[in-house]
């Protein structure tokens, strides 16, 4: 590919907006236990069909349909409520909110009798709607459906999100002397203009891209028209030869491997002595709506070359994560047939490798909603990452919306200021093209199912590939099951060394040592199924990222002394990291 002189954007800093306070001065290096629930909830880099307001509605619709012909659900239903409502009432109930609900965290819902018998009550009219579907009978698709349609309502009915039903809410107001509900209407003003209506979760202004985030030093050594390849400065006194290239997805922006100092991956790479390199992929617009799999795939093998180029290595490390693990397992599929030596060592980071594994994905997933999805996708000529982030936060409505409607605006305070947020809001787009692609892998299982996708001309047999791998899953991921994940140890060829993180899809990733929290799994011996293989591994204290990095240095080659400078003279640098492709 060529080199795209188009003009230099902006870079990317965040502005003051009209409706906040001022930004905070401290920066968040570990995140509290709200934020960590909130990570939990971010979307991932996967590919997504997402449902209409339409189809929403008739997944309901299927629901009181069931219950029409089932009328003695329905009765037993409300005679059930009916005599525990009466036990509310009276006092005499059990029913709690869930622990982990922070919507009823503050004494009050449990202290006053009054506030007391409306939580109790809203909960149990929640358990008792999502309830009946379980005793419909509906298949397990139609059943999760209506579930996604149910909670819609029933998490906007929450009496936490009305003032008149809100005690802290009002509490806060007299405090304030109405201060909390002025600066929540201008919150509420702010994200009308700004952010399509949808209440934000972030305050982004602290984070400025190669200031405090992105912030580790190297340089652009390749652009071309689809992607940026960062080479980072050393890290270490001595280097491994043998250099390693991410790949990120296409969904996201690189750089939460790349987050603030201290919780960046790329600079942990670097402190080991790992020679690290970057793939940062362009935003694609509507003009590049053709962009596939097979561009995609070509750009990282380029990618490939010219890092070993710069080192002298005539072989590379990969790591790919998300969807851009599935990308990286088709390139190596790819590479298996046609140039075994070009990759020594791969890693794979909570990838979707069998899609018939049960995940929150795989609820929207038919032949009319994937139809649909298309049908949106080649109209705008990409999937548009405001869009999906739109649905994503409706897969959790009360983490990643009602939660911030209390705060921001019945409440009146700014949203977080924390980095994985800012850049869970930083969306991108996928081309239309690539989005059909990574479609059909996903409905068909094509990763796994050899011979039913390619990629550049040949067949995707994963069992051809015998490079050493190393495979991270995420044991509470809601997008990407660790047993999706596990399946890489079954189906690649080589030698396949599996960890399972203790957290979820983000936090995985964004796992530093250090961390008190931090634990993994591991189990030399392999198992036929993931059960087995839990049941035998053994637990560790800290981050999978020590882990990686004993097992990625001794797959790098000789230790030899770092470059005296970036880039070379077929590759000089262009610019300073992050590049301008990440402000896009």
């Amino acid at each position: 590919m060529g080199t795209d002189d188009s003009p230099p954007a902006a870079r990317f800093v965040a502005q003051p907006r009209a409706g906040r306070d001022p930004a905070p001065q401290r920066l968040p290096n570990e995140p509290d236990a709200d934020q960590e629930i909130l990570v939990d909830s971010v979307r991932g880099a996967n590919p997504f069909v997402g449902l209409t307001l339409g189809q929403v509605t008739s997944a309901g619709a299927r629901w009181v349909g069931a219950l029409i012909k089932r009328p003695k659900v329905v009765a037993g239903s409300v005679q059930s409520w009916a005599a525990e409502e009466a036990r509310v009432l009276a006092g005499r109930s059990a029913v709690t909110p869930h622990p982990r609900d922070r919507r009823f965290e503050d004494r009050v819902w449990a202290d006053s009798p009054v506030w007391k018998r409306v939580a109790q009550t809203y909960v149990l009219t929640r358990d008792a709607v999502l309830g009946s579907v379980d005793r419909l009978d509906l298949d397990e698709k139609s059943a999760e459906r209506a579930k996604f349609a149910l909670m819609q309502v029933i998490e906007a009915a929450a009496p936490t999100n009305n003032l008149l039903l809100n005690p802290v809410a009002q509490r806060t107001m007299i405090e304030t002397r109405g201060q909390s509900l002025v600066a929540g209407g201008r919150h509420f003003l702010h994200d009308v203009r700004h952010n399509g209506g949808m209440p934000s979760q972030v305050d982004t202004r602290p984070f400025e891209l190669g200031v405090n985030t992105a912030a580790t030093p190297g340089a652009v050594v390749y652009r071309s028209p689809m992607f940026e390849l960062i080479q980072y400065s050393p890290g270490a006194s001595h280097v491994r030869s043998v250099p390693t290239v991410l790949i990120p997805p296409q969904i996201n922006r690189y750089y939460f491997l790349d987050l603030a100092p201290g919780r960046s991956f790329v600079e942990y790479a670097v402190s080991q002595g790992l020679q690290i390199f970057c793939i940062s992929w362009r935003n694609p617009t509507s003009r590049q709506r053709d962009w596939d799999l097979d561009d995609y795939a070509a750009a990282c093998i380029e990618a490939m070359r010219i890092a070993g180029n710069i080192t002298g290595s005539r072989s590379v490390n990969i790591a790919g994560f998300c969807a851009g693990g599935m990308t990286t397992s088709s390139v190596l599929s790819h590479l298996a047939m046609i140039e075994p030596d070009l990759v020594n060592a791969a890693t794979l980071g909570v990838t979707l490798v069998d899609t018939d594994v049960n995940s929150t994905l795989n609820m929207f997933a038919s032949e009319r909603t994937v139809e649909a999805a298309l049908r949106r996708s080649r109209h705008r000529g990409v999937l548009s990452g405001d869009s999906l982030a739109k649905m994503f936060a409706f897969v959790r409505p009360n983490d990643l919306i009602w939660n911030y409607v209390v705060s921001n605006y019945l409440l009146g305070q700014n949203p977080p200021a924390f980095d994985v947020l800012a850049w869970n809001s930083d969306a991108t787009n996928m081309p239309a093209a690539l989005h059909a692609t990574f479609l059909d892998m996903w409905l068909n299982n094509a990763l796994v199912d050899a011979g039913r996708a390619s990629v550049l001309g040949t067949p995707i047999d994963l069992g051809k590939v015998k490079n050493d791998m190393y495979v991270v899953g995420a044991r509470t991921d809601h997008l990407v099951p660790w047993e999706s994940a596990f399946a890489a140890t079954r189906h690649f060829g080589g030698a396949v060394r599996f960890v399972l993180s203790n957290s979820g899809h983000i936090q995985a990733l964004i796992n530093p040592p250090g961390s008190p929290k931090a634990t993994y799994y591991a189990n030399g011996a392999p198992a036929p199924d993931p059960e087995v293989w839990l049941q035998g591994a053994q637990r560790h204290d800290g981050s999978w990222w020590e882990d990686w990095a004993a097992w990625s240095q001794e797959r790098s080659g000789d230790v030899t002394d770092p470059p005296k400078a970036l880039g070379n003279h077929a590759y000089p640098p262009r610019m300073d990291a992050p590049g301008r492709y990440v402000t896009e």
